[in-house]
């Protein structure tokens, strides 16, 4: 059974979510980086798993829900942020972010039959998931990060190593006010959309319409 691994930041004031400042506050920010990392991480405590693993840059605080092992990030870039968190994972293990609120348990439950990697890419040109079965950290240092080609790069990686590729469903991360918006569009029941939804009406005035689906390209 696979290793699910959440990275994140402790969701502080100035530390989180800094692109949504303006429109929102600081402190709205946090409150709303704090919903999607709470989301995110009930939907990996419902997905079937051999071990729950937050890799965190912070302390936890009461959005951690029980049976997760907490570990510390590394030093680093987030490359090295990264490899470092596959580096204790002895088998199978699939990571994401805490930037997808609206993942769910049934985009989680991937199956390495036949397949070596799982790559799930950003609508922004990042990655919001990579499994491996069998976590290599080598795979991802060196790849930049945070730039439009950023999965470009990443994907080609894996399949320059040889490794069998699965894509999952493109999702869009929560970065700007206008990803806040489609996303809460897209799960309106989770904790994000009702912290969006309690956060200054003036916060979403320049966000784009919420009908913009989700899915592969």
């Amino acid at each position: 059974m696979t290793t699910l691994l959440v990275i994140a930041k402790e969701p502080r004031p100035g530390r989180v979510k800094t692109r949504l400042t303006p429109p929102f506050t600081p402190g709205q920010a946090a409150e709303l980086a704090e919903a999607a990392l709470a989301d995110t991480l009930h939907a990996v405590a419902a997905t079937p798993a051999a071990r729950r693993v937050l890799v965190l840059d912070g302390a936890p605080g009461p959005w951690l829900p029980p049976g997760f092992d907490v570990v510390a990030q590394c030093a680093g870039g987030l490359d090295e942020r990264l490899a470092h968190a596959f580096a204790h994972c002895a088998g199978p293990a699939l990571l994401i972010g805490m930037d997808t609120p609206q993942v769910t348990p049934d985009l989680l439950t991937v199956d390495f039959t036949g397949c070596d990697a799982w790559f799930g890419p950003a609508e922004d040109g990042g990655f919001w998931a990579l499994g491996l079965a069998c976590p290599d950290p080598a795979l991802l240092r060196g790849v930049p990060m945070s730039t439009p080609v950023t999965g470009a790069v990443q994907r080609e990686r894996l399949v320059a190593a040889g490794l069998r590729v699965r894509d999952l469903p493109t999702l869009r991360d929560v970065d700007t006010a206008p990803d806040a918006h489609a996303v809460a569009a897209l799960a309106p029941r989770g904790r994000f959309a009702a912290r969006l939804a309690r956060c200054s009406p003036a916060a979403g005035t320049d966000a784009e319409p919420v009908s913009r689906p989700v899915g592969p390209r």
